[in-house]
């Protein structure tokens, strides 16, 4: 292009603001530094998110639920062992759920039948619903019979029914005195064997072993029940005052004219039927089993037991993180200035570490320096003695990749010694990275320490009550019958990993700077 002016001259240019200060403009919007930037794209990541809100309600769960527990997790119970789940308040609602329910195969007529007199001499509903009936033909001596057995649901925690139990006379007159308070009978008749099998031989009677529940009249020792003429059980309780071991001035059972005998006479105690559901009201002042968990096979509250465990692993996960944190900061800081020889030493170390199997590490630990230091301190020591190894690796490669920038070597050139470099220009700026790193870090140790307690290579039980893997281990033990005291512990757990790794994962993809200005 042909350029016409090939002088200016100097009277064509004048000053436009000759006297005025000029200022840049003013940003409409406010501007927003890394870690707001990093938060805006996190909150994109819906899945990190939702993961964020469940590792907060689990936290919660762990802080509260020993808190609002009725029990402790030393509270055990030596009857109610792996019972379902149960609430009183809900299970009068009848809606399938927190009503102590198990189901029971191939019951027969007799069976069932005790159950129904559990539920009319306690007055507890143990006999739930019927769930379908079975029939089988068979050949009983040359004629062909039908065989039906019955599959029910039950309320496992009123099946217990009767216990028998030895007492003293001074806790037989406070059972009598808490019944005549709260109207809740806890004592009921004694069973005369007699009565119960009336055509039963000596011989016969011999090799019975009375079932406590059995309180009716039975036309043979297989506890067929006996019906009166309006098809109602026949009772079979002991009438013989001279029986009696302590005089009972309570309530009596509907039907009793007075002449019942409620405890049989022992050497300085005496023998009575109870309704241990009703005793344990007694024993705990009124109050109901309440259990939204169910129990596991120490008869411990699971929803309190599984708080108390999991927040020795938050707490734990937590405190190893931070230490690892810390020792790999340092120690992949100085690999990753200095570099040359001494990054060479410092790596070799470190692959020699990384080559000692951590089992074998925390079981040589908990053998040998247990005793002097601690259980937990042994446990800590075994994590944190390889668990920085990869935090020095992150910090190192950190190092290596922002150590060459320009603002660092215009750092160095004004005279900043090494150690501001390191930590006041080069660490703050891998710190977001780390930080990420950190947070997925805690779920492989609580991953870990569950395996452990879990194996029963470290037992936690006696310093804190119990732990997540002990739960696990005791569950998976009773599987088939309480599949509840697996469940329980097992979706705890692994509701907590997958939240971890999904916000951590969602925590490094904010705090990658590839990322930043993407989808703004």
């Amino acid at each position: 292009m042909e350029n016409n002016y090939t002088h200016i001259p100097q009277e064509k240019f004048a000053f436009a603001q000759k006297d005025a200060v000029i200022h840049d403009t003013k940003f409409d919007t406010k501007a927003r530094g890394y870690f707001a930037d990093a938060l805006i794209r996190f909150k994109k990541n819906k899945s990190s998110v939702a993961a964020a809100y469940i590792i907060l309600f689990l936290v919660i769960f762990s802080i509260v639920s020993p808190i609002i527990s009725p029990y402790s997790v030393y509270d055990k119970d030596n009857v109610f062992i792996n019972h379902p789940p149960f609430n009183p308040t809900v299970a009068e609602w009848n809606i399938g759920i927190l009503d102590g329910a198990v189901t029971r195969d191939s019951l027969n007529e007799v069976a069932i039948a005790r159950l129904k007199a559990i539920g009319e001499e306690t007055g507890l509903e143990v006999y739930l619903r019927n769930i379908g009936v079975d029939e089988t033909e068979m050949l009983i001596r040359g004629k062909k019979t039908i065989r039906k057995t019955y599959k029910v649901e039950v309320n496992k925690y009123y099946e217990q029914g009767i216990i028998e139990k030895t007492i003293s006379y001074e806790e037989f007159e406070k059972i009598q005195a808490w019944q005549n308070e709260s109207g809740v009978q806890v004592i009921f008749p004694a069973i005369d064997l007699d009565k119960v099998y009336p055509d039963a031989t000596a011989e016969d009677l011999r090799y019975v072993s009375l079932d406590p529940n059995i309180w009716y009249q039975c036309s043979d020792t297989k506890n067929t029940p006996v019906y009166d003429a309006d098809g109602n059980f026949i009772p079979a309780y002991v009438t013989d005052a001279s029986k009696a071991g302590a005089e009972y001035n309570s309530i009596r059972i509907k039907g009793d004219d007075g002449s019942y005998v409620y405890s049989i006479g022992k050497s300085g105690s005496v023998s009575v039927r109870i309704c241990y559901y009703n005793y344990y009201r007694y024993l705990k002042n009124g109050e109901q089993p309440n259990y939204f968990f169910g129990t596991d096979q120490y008869g411990r509250d699971l929803f309190c037991a599984i708080g108390v465990g999991a927040r020795f692993s938050l707490v734990f996960a937590v405190l190893v993180s931070a230490i690892n944190l810390t020792i790999g900061a340092v120690y992949g800081s100085i690999q990753g200035y200095y570099g040359g020889m001494i990054d060479m030493i410092l790596d070799r170390i470190s692959d020699i570490l990384s080559g000692v199997p951590f089992t074998v590490v925390a079981i040589l630990f908990k053998l040998h320096l247990a005793e002097k230091v601690g259980v937990v301190a042994s446990f800590l020591f075994a994590f944190v003695m390889t668990g920085w190894i990869g935090m020095a690796a992150l910090t190192r490669k950190q190092f290596y990749r922002f150590k060459g920038q320009e603002y660092i070597l215009a750092a160095k050139t004004l005279g900043a010694s090494d150690k501001r470099l390191m930590f006041k220009h080069i660490f703050p700026n891998s710190l977001g990275t780390i930080i990420t790193s950190c947070v997925l870090v805690i779920p492989g140790v609580i991953n870990s320490e569950t395996s452990l307690t879990y194996l029963g290579i470290i037992n936690l039980s006696e310093l804190f009550g119990t732990s997540i893997g002990e739960l696990m281990s005791l569950g998976q033990e009773t599987m088939k019958d309480a599949p509840h005291a697996m469940l329980f512990p097992a979706l705890f757990i692994s509701l907590l990993l997958i939240s971890f790794n999904l916000f951590g994962n969602g925590l490094r993809d904010a705090f990658n700077p590839s990322t930043r200005g993407v989808d703004d």
